[in-house]
């Protein structure tokens, strides 16, 4: 068991947060209340290649896992850039490609993932279905050589910037247990039938919120990613270097936040000395890094388990608990930095606050600690399933 961070990693991490803090929170901010995209700070990460770390080398990626994909999410939040698209494009898209794709399939996207140039949105939340995948009523019905999409999907991440959308659909039922059968497709976002609907939402960043609709949408037979009816299992395998990926960048909040909390708390001075020699400050901000350090440490964890065994149950387990941990202790960081600022944590200026609504997100997306809670007591606990 080796806890020291490798050479290597060390020099991803000094590459990448050297990018990302040419940017900058100010940069990030300035963008999202432009209703801007960040297409800068996205090109310069994937042109040093790094979007693609977690691609296979043959198709011109790094050749690393979710464990190095992980430290580009985290060192830009840290840099207060923290991107939703990261979680879904090269973890969740790529991902499922690499593992179930073809060969003419991997060919056709993985290089243009490899270098950032492709983005792709991941659709399967329904307005009726919420975490319940067996419900999906997004269907796939085949009609001859072509498949036909008919449904809805929201709370889609940065559709206006990506190119295409794998899309989870139901494309039959299992006659044992009337379950929806769920098959993946990817969707050009110019297809004819497709739409888009701009979902507003109340977070500061880059990346809007969309309902997706689907009418009548012809998709050739080769757009299936996987076989048919397969999904969920597909799905799954992508799944977990989501909540990877979404602990990363919690993590990475969180130290932003602290990271400004101590500097802050150094530097200003109350009745003669720094308001950091104050255990009424100092001791909450030391409570909040320790919950950071071990949910940093979990996701650590998850990322061997996702790279090593990505479809065991541990994987699975340390996944869950990761994103669990970095969400409520990112809140934790981000809230008492804003308190330990004073009035100066609700200014912009100090570029805190807007920050609130992507940390709290987190919480919720892309699975809610309820959930997560629900799956540790039954998989873990072995307790019985509530619901």
């Amino acid at each position: 068991m080796e806890f020291r961070e490798s050479d290597e990693i060390q020099m991803l991490r000094e590459a990448v947060s050297a990018i990302a803090n040419k940017f900058g929170h100010d940069y990030y901010a300035e963008k999202a209340r432009a209703d801007e995209r960040t297409d800068e700070l996205w090109n310069a990460i994937g042109e040093a290649g790094f979007l693609g770390v977690n691609v296979p080398e043959e198709y011109g990626g790094g050749g690393g896992g979710i464990t190095e994909l992980a430290i580009v999410a985290e060192e830009l939040a840290a840099a207060g850039c923290p991107l939703l698209v990261i979680v879904v494009s090269p973890a969740i898209c790529a991902t499922i490609i690499a593992m179930f794709g073809t060969e003419a399939q991997k060919q056709r996207w993985l290089p243009r993932f490899a270098t950032g140039e492709l983005k792709m949105a991941f659709a399967i939340t329904e307005p009726d279905a919420g975490s319940n995948s067996h419900n999906l009523s997004l269907t796939a019905t085949k009609d001859g050589d072509i498949w036909r999409l008919n449904g809805q999907k929201y709370y889609i991440s940065g559709v206006d910037e990506c190119e295409a959308v794998m899309v989870v659909t139901r494309s039959g039922v299992d006659p044992d247990t009337g379950r929806g059968r769920l098959s993946l497709f990817i969707v050009d976002t110019d297809t004819p039938g497709f739409e888009k609907q701009v979902l507003p939402v109340e977070i500061t960043a880059p990346e809007k919120q969309f309902t997706l609709f689907f009418d009548n949408v012809e998709i050739e037979a080769d757009r299936m990613i996987g076989d048919e009816g397969e999904g969920l299992r597909q799905v799954f395998y992508g799944l977990n270097p989501e909540r990877i990926l979404s602990a990363a960048t919690a993590n990475g909040i969180s130290r932003y936040a602290l990271d400004k909390a101590a500097a802050y708390a150094t530097t200003r001075e109350v009745w003669g000395t720094p308001i950091a020699r104050h255990q009424g400050i100092s001791h909450p901000l030391a409570k909040a890094k320790i919950e950071v350090e071990l949910a940093r440490t979990m996701t650590d964890k998850a990322s061997w388990y996702c790279d090593n065994d990505g479809d065991s149950a541990l994987a699975g387990e340390t996944a869950n608990m990761a994103k669990f941990a970095a969400a409520e202790a990112a809140l934790v960081a981000l809230d008492q930095a804003i308190q330990t600022h004073g009035g100066n944590g609700m200014s912009t200026e100090y570029g805190l606050a807007d920050l609130w609504g992507m940390a709290r997100l987190l919480r919720i997306a892309p699975v809610s600690r309820e959930m997560i809670l629900n799956y540790v007591a039954q998989h873990s606990l072995r307790l019985p399933r509530s619901y």
